[in-house]
């Protein structure tokens, strides 16, 4: 394998990078203490191609890989991890239309996405299945040439600003193959939004219930047919884990610079404490940790690219591995700035309230031991 980037690549990247640094990251301890979600700079990464960054070109969309998705998805969150997060969101839910989605679906939802002029969310989790995704209680009853939804989700990232949700609801039997999926309008009636949940981190975009009471969706608002929605979910979420990780990585990236240049600055008992092996040690640690994740984020999305059979799996490794050691470079980031981490002002502290959750969301880590596993065993 060639892990040299292309020159075609690098411009990507550094487009990306730039993007983060100039329109994002001035702005992200703020967007975190005022809870403000920018759509404004949304809107403005959409205008270089970061809404639609692998939906086909015959839309609009960038026709770009997953690989070039995780680039540059890396790259947002040096600026804001919660922020390359949603538009991973984003970029997941255009992703499914694009994929799933008839001619007719494409031509008329993806271009506002593609824009962010319509921003989208994906709704699968439930207050009662959430790794139990397979599990949920929403329902759609068919009436006519339409469907009424009724049900709650949790924990839904961009709702009440989000003008297009892709709702999990089930059209069958108890489990996976009894589950279809819906594009529901923000406007439908009888969709309405729980408050702003208070979190820990992720300030920077809403959290919310969405409640789903009789709301009338039409058939021609179904995703592929009666019964796929399951798969639909799952195979968008192997895209989404691999997003989601590489947002810890570009967060992990971040709180590695900082800590690097401020052990090169601050000096004790004489001398930079860079210069304490004990220090260089840990760093070097935290640079082969970020490199090991680096590597393998990109193996999965190459598998994933090539719709490899191993690629679900690979993904799921990704993912577990991938946000569990960013989150640990973060947090001895933080450690490595002594007390300075744990203020605001150094931006560190924020960075490790961000990560956090990505060891949750997208499939818990136990969740991707759990996949893994099961393909594993399955050999035997």
């Amino acid at each position: 394998m060639d892990f040299r980037l292309s020159e075609e690549q690098e411009a990507i990247r550094t487009m990306a990078l730039d993007f983060a640094r100039d329109e994002i990251a001035p702005h992200a301890v703020d967007w975190d203490q005022q809870k403000h979600f920018p759509v404004e700079t949304l809107r403005a990464a959409a205008a270089l191609g970061m809404a639609g960054i692998y939906i086909r070109d015959d839309v609009g969309g960038t026709g770009l890989t997953r690989l070039d998705a995780a680039m540059i998805i890396e790259a947002l969150a040096t600026g804001c991890p919660a922020i390359a997060s949603f538009v991973s969101i984003h970029n997941m839910c255009a992703g499914m239309i694009d994929r799933y989605g008839t001619d007719e679906q494409r031509r008329r939802l993806l271009p506002p996405l593609l824009t962010m002029d319509v921003l989208a969310s994906y709704c699968l989790t439930e207050p009662g299945s959430g790794s139990d995704a397979a599990a949920l209680k929403t329902r759609a009853v068919r009436e006519g040439d339409a469907y009424l939804l009724t049900g709650q989700k949790q924990f839904i990232s961009g709702a009440g600003e989000s003008g297009l949700y892709i709702v999990m609801a089930r059209t069958g039997e108890e489990g996976p193959k009894g589950i279809s999926a819906f594009v529901v309008e923000k406007d439908a009636p009888g969709l309405t939004f729980g408050a702003n949940e208070k979190k820990m981190g992720w300030h920077a975009q809403p959290t919310r219930a969405v409640m789903l009471d009789n709301v009338r969706v039409s058939v021609e608002n179904r995703l592929g047919a009666e019964g796929e929605g399951f798969r639909i979910a799952m195979a968008g979420l192997d895209g989404g884990r691999l997003s989601i990780a590489a947002a810890s990585l570009g967060g992990a990236q971040s709180a590695f610079d900082k800590a690097l240049a401020y052990v090169q600055e601050r000096r004790a008992f004489g001398k930079a404490i860079g210069e304490f092996q004990a220090l260089q040690f840990r760093l070097a640690d935290m640079a082969t940790d970020l490199e090991i994740a680096r590597t393998f984020l990109w193996r999965a999305a190459c598998a994933l690219d090539a719709a490899d059979p191993e690629a679900t799996k690979l993904c799921a490794m990704a993912k577990r591995f991938v946000t569990d050691r960013c989150f640990s470079v973060a947090n001895d980031a933080l450690q490595l700035h002594g007390g300075y981490g744990y203020l605001a002002d150094y931006g560190v502290e924020k960075i490790v309230r961000d990560l956090r959750v990505h060891q949750i969301l997208e499939g818990t880590n136990e969740i991707m031991r759990l996949i893994v596993s099961r393909a594993i065993m399955g050999r035997k």
